[in-house]
């Protein structure tokens, strides 16, 4: 299962993608770097239990432990000191970065209410797709019994595409459902 979404990639988006963009080097088609997945914690310097329980999901869902980030600098009017947990965050690369952008697309996107597809807005004009994620039951490895509270997370796709047609079109036919508006 982890090396299928590499396989596609290999296999049918290349030379896709070499003739819709009119490539003359396979190494020009954009490929996915890595994935972060960050989660900011605004409570975590009140609550060590809520930096705790984040690691553990994040390591559970990305199968990798988190870095904790911390405040580079005190912000008075949020209670927080320097060097105060304030996220976690884990990147991931190669086999494993393959293997979570092959659940969250096929098992954790259509797991989220109401789902109409991702919005085809979140470019950043360098090919790189960013996404919010409301609540982290959407995947499956995280039981409902086991969270103490529901906590969104940020999710960044960095690709080698120049523009965001390119990014675009490589996540598209990575699976990614975008909405058609």
């Amino acid at each position: 299962m982890s090396d299928r979404l590499r396989e596609i990639y290999l296999e049918k988006i290349v030379p896709k993608l070499m003739e819709e963009f009119k490539y003359t080097n396979i190494h020009q088609v954009p490929k996915v770097v890595k994935v972060t997945l960050n989660r900011g914690l605004g409570d975590a310097s009140q609550n060590a239990k809520a930096l705790e329980s984040s690691v553990r999901e994040l390591a559970v869902i990305s199968g990798q432990k988190p870095v904790v980030t911390r405040a580079k600098q005190a912000i008075a009017g949020f209670k927080i000191r320097k060097g105060v947990p304030v996220g976690v965050m884990v990147t991931l690369r190669a086999e494993r970065m393959y293997a979570f952008l092959d659940r969250f697309i096929n098992l954790a996107l259509p797991r989220i209410r109401d789902f109409r597809g991702v919005s085809p807005k979140s470019f950043d004009g360098r090919g790189n797709y960013s996404l919010g994620v409301k609540e982290q039951l959407i995947f499956p490895e995280i039981e409902y019994d086991s969270i103490d509270q529901i906590r969104g997370m940020d999710i960044s796709i960095i690709t080698t595409a120049r523009t965001d047609a390119e990014g675009r079109a490589l996540l598209k036919e990575m699976g990614m459902p975008f909405r058609n508006n």
